[in-house]
């Protein structure tokens, strides 16, 4: 199999996060010296450089921000999945994040995408993505 580009590398620091993914929750980072959270999942905190942040249970929704419908993409295994969703989302708690909405079949545009759609996080192979909320 040639080079994935689509599979995150753990660390001894990421891992909880992951393995959360794997278990289906989508964990962020809060401070706790400012209170905000914060995501991707860093050591410290990137508003006030706090080392006080702890993981937590994100809600699981969000809100599309912006989004691309992707065509072409050479990169494996992404030529299979076109045309998918790249997209910007605003998770409930606050933290802006980089993902993909998903259709319920597989390679499916889900239909109205607008800013502001509501949306529900749903894991591809331990990897948080997002469809549209029911």
């Amino acid at each position: 199999m040639g080079n994935r580009f689509d599979v995150p590398e753990a660390d001894a620091f990421t891992r909880a996060y992951w393995d959360a993914a794997v278990g289906g929750r989508l964990l962020i980072r809060r401070c706790g010296a400012c209170a905000r959270a914060h995501h991707y999942p860093r050591e410290f905190c990137p508003f006030c450089w706090s080392e006080d942040v702890t993981w937590e249970d994100a809600s699981g929704l969000a809100t599309l921000y912006t989004w691309s419908v992707v065509h072409r993409n050479d990169l494996p295994p992404f030529g299979g999945r076109t045309p998918y969703v790249a997209a910007v989302v605003d998770l409930a708690e606050g933290p802006r994040m980089f993902t993909e909405i998903v259709g319920e079949a597989a390679g499916e545009v889900p239909a109205g995408l607008r800013a502001g759609l509501e949306l529900a996080v749903a894991f591809r192979d331990g990897v948080p993505v997002f469809r549209p909320a029911p």
